[in-house]
C-alpha cells in the first residue's frame, strides 16, 4: 500500500439489534485513527441480511456514534462521494464484479441443491475428513442467469501469509481456502464479497476489525488476488483488535456477563467523553501515565503500535472512576444542566428547588459517580431534604447510644440545646456559610458534647439518619429555613415530653 496516502477509514456495523461496546471500540480506534492522520472516516450499513435486520437499527447506530463523540465524513444518512452507503442499495456495484470474475473464469454458477450440498458433507463427516466445496466443483457448470449462487473459484490452492498491524505476520494453510458464495440466488451478496467490494470501491486503506475475522481472511486475500486480475485493487492493512472480555476476565464480554447497549449509559448519565476515554483505553495504552483524555487529547495520542494484542477485561468500577474524573472538569453550571434530567419533576417543580439546587450542587460532585446516582438519592429520600421540610422522628432526635457515649440526656435537654442552637444562628440573621456556621456552632458543641449538639443539629434540619453535615445544610437551607426547621425539632421533642 502506498503510505504517502492518507488513510481512509470505515466502521460498517450490521442493523441487526443494539450498539455493543466492542462495535463502539471499533468504531472509535477507526475514527481516532483517520483523525489523527488528517484522513478520512466512513460509516457504512451492511445489511445483505435482510432476515435478522431490526427495524430502527440503523438510526439506533447513527444516534450512539453521535452520542459518544464520533462524526463520520461521507456515510449512511449524509451522503458522499461514494454514495450509497447501504450495501442493500449497491447491488449493481456487486453484480458488476461479479460479472467480471464469471467472465474471466474467476467465478462459476453453484449447480448443486441444498440436499446435494447436505450428503457431500454428511459423506465427508463419515470419512472423517473436513467437508470443502472445491472437492465437488463442477467441470461444466451452468451458464449463470442470476438464478443460481456464483462461487468463486479459488485457482491456486496455496497457504496464505499477511501481516497485521496489531498482530503481526499471520499464516494459514491451503486447507482455510474453498469455493466461498459471492452473490446468493437472490441476487444479494454474502458478506465476504460485499465488504471487499465497497472497501474497494471506497478507497478504504485500513481496517479496524474484530478478531473473530481472522479465520476468514485467507477467503478475503484469495479474493483480492482474483480481483486484481481483473481490475485495479490495492489490498488494504488490516489491524485486528483485542477482545473485550467479560469482568473476570477470562471470557468474551456477551449479554449474559452484562454487555450494554451503549446507550443505557447514556441512560445511566455516563458522559460521553467519559466513555469514549474508558472504551479507549480497553487494549490501548498512550505509554504514558496519563488515564483522564479529553477526545482532543485522545486523538492526538492515539497510535496503533499502543493497541494491544492481549484482550482487556470491560470493568465499570473503572467506568465510574473515569466518568468521575471527567465530572470534576465540568464547570457548576455545566454539572447542573446536565444532572436535571435526572432529577424527578415532583423534586424540581417545588417552590424552592430554583432557589436552592445551585447550592446542591457541590454535595451532588461529592456524592455521585454518575448521574443516575441522583434518581437514586431520590428515591432513597436524600435529595428532598433540600427543598422539602422533613418528616421527624423523635426516636431519631433522642441521639442514639452510639452518639451519646453513655451520656443520658432527656427530652427536655435536647430542647435546650436546640433553643440555644437557634439562639446562635440567629447571631447572624442573613445567610450563613458553611464555614461561618461552623464558627459560630463549634463552641457550643464543643463544651456540650460535640457528638450529640452535632447528631441534634443535622438531625433536625434533615429528619434523617444519614445526610451532609449540619453546616452544609445551613448553607444550603438558608438563616431562614435553618431555623424553622429547628422550631418544628423542637415541637416535635415537646410531644409527649
Amino acid at each position: 500500500m502506498n503510505n504517502s496516502k492518507k488513510p481512509v477509514t470505515r466502521f460498517a456495523p450490521s442493523p441487526t439489534g443494539y450498539m455493543h461496546v466492542g462495535g463502539a471500540r471499533t468504531a472509535l480506534y477507526a475514527w481516532a485513527f483517520a483523525r489523527k492522520q488528517g484522513g478520512t472516516f466512513i460509516l457504512r450499513i451492511e445489511d445483505t441480511d435482510k432476515e435478522r435486520e431490526v427495524p430502527g437499527s440503523i438510526e439506533h447506530i447513527i444516534e450512539s456514534l453521535r452520542w459518544l463523540g464520533l462524526e463520520w465524513d461521507e456515510g449512511v444518512n449524509i451522503g458522499g462521494p461514494h454514495a450509497p452507503y447501504k450495501q442493500s442499495e449497491r447491488l449493481e456495484s456487486y453484480k458488476k464484479y461479479a460479472q467480471m470474475l464469471h467472465d474471466a473464469g474467476l467465478a462459476y454458477a453453484d449447480p448443486y441443491t441444498a440436499e446435494e450440498l447436505e450428503s457431500f458433507r454428511k459423506k465427508a463427516e463419515e470419512e472423517k475428513r473436513p467437508f470443502l466445496y472445491r472437492d465437488h466443483r463442477p467441470e461444466n457448470p451452468p451458464v449463470w442467469d442470476g438464478t443460481k449462487p456464483l462461487r468463486l473459484k479459488i485457482t491456486d490452492i496455496t497457504s496464505y501469509g499477511w501481516n497485521d498491524l496489531i498482530r503481526g505476520d499471520l499464516k494459514a494453510g491451503p486447507e482455510a481456502l474453498d469455493d466461498f458464495i459471492l452473490l446468493k440466488s437472490d441476487g444479494y451478496p454474502t458478506y465476504n464479497f460485499a465488504h471487499i467490494i465497497d472497501d474497494l470501491e471506497m478507497g478504504v486503506t485500513h481496517i479496524f476489525r474484530a478478531d473473530e475475522f481472522i479465520s476468514s481472511t485467507p477467503k478475503f486475500l484469495a479474493l483480492y488476488d482474483a480481483l486484481k486480475k481483473v481490475t485495479e485493487i490495492e489490498r488494504p492493512l488490516f489491524a485486528t483488535l483485542p477482545p473485550i472480555m467479560g469482568p473476570d476476565g477470562k471470557k468474551k464480554l456477551g449479554k449474559r456477563d452484562g454487555a450494554k447497549d451503549l446507550l443505557d449509559y447514556q441512560k445511566d448519565g455516563i458522559l460521553p467523553e467519559a466513555m469514549m476515554n474508558f472504551l479507549a483505553f480497553i487494549g490501548w495504552n498512550p505509554g504514558t501515565e496519563q488515564e483522564i483524555f479529553t477526545p482532543k487529547e485522545l486523538v492526538d495520542a492515539f497510535d496503533i503500535s499502543g493497541i494491544q494484542k492481549a484482550g482487556g477485561a470491560l470493568n465499570e468500577e473503572k467506568l465510574l472512576w473515569v466518568n468521575k474524573e471527567h465530572l470534576k472538569r465540568l464547570t457548576d453550571a455545566e454539572f447542573l444542566e446536565k444532572a436535571l434530567s435526572f432529577i424527578p419533576s415532583h423534586i424540581s417543580t417545588l417552590d424552592t428547588f430554583k432557589e436552592r439546587i445551585s447550592k446542591v450542587v457541590p454535595v451532588l460532585r461529592e456524592r455521585i459517580s454518575v448521574f443516575k446516582e441522583i434518581t437514586e438519592m431520590t428515591e432513597q429520600g436524600d435529595l428532598e431534604i433540600f427543598f422539602k421540610d422533613p418528616t421527624y422522628s423523635k426516636d431519631l432526635l433522642l441521639c442514639p447510644e452510639k452518639q451519646r457515649k453513655g451520656i443520658e440526656v432527656s427530652s427536655s435537654t435536647l430542647i435546650e440545646y436546640l433553643n440555644e442552637l437557634k439562639s446562635i444562628l440567629d447571631t447572624k440573621a442573613s445567610d450563613i456559610s458553611k464555614e461561618e456556621a461552623k464558627e459560630l456552632v463549634w463552641p457550643y458543641a464543643d463544651s456540650k458534647g460535640r457528638a450529640i449538639v452535632l447528631w441534634l443539629l443535622r438531625t433536625a434540619l434533615s429528619g434523617r439518619e444519614r445526610s451532609p453535615d449540619p453546616f452544609t445544610l445551613i448553607e444550603i437551607l438558608g438563616h431562614a429555613e435553618a431555623v424553622q426547621r429547628l422550631t418544628k425539632a423542637i415541637e416535635k421533642l415537646h410531644e409527649n415530653a
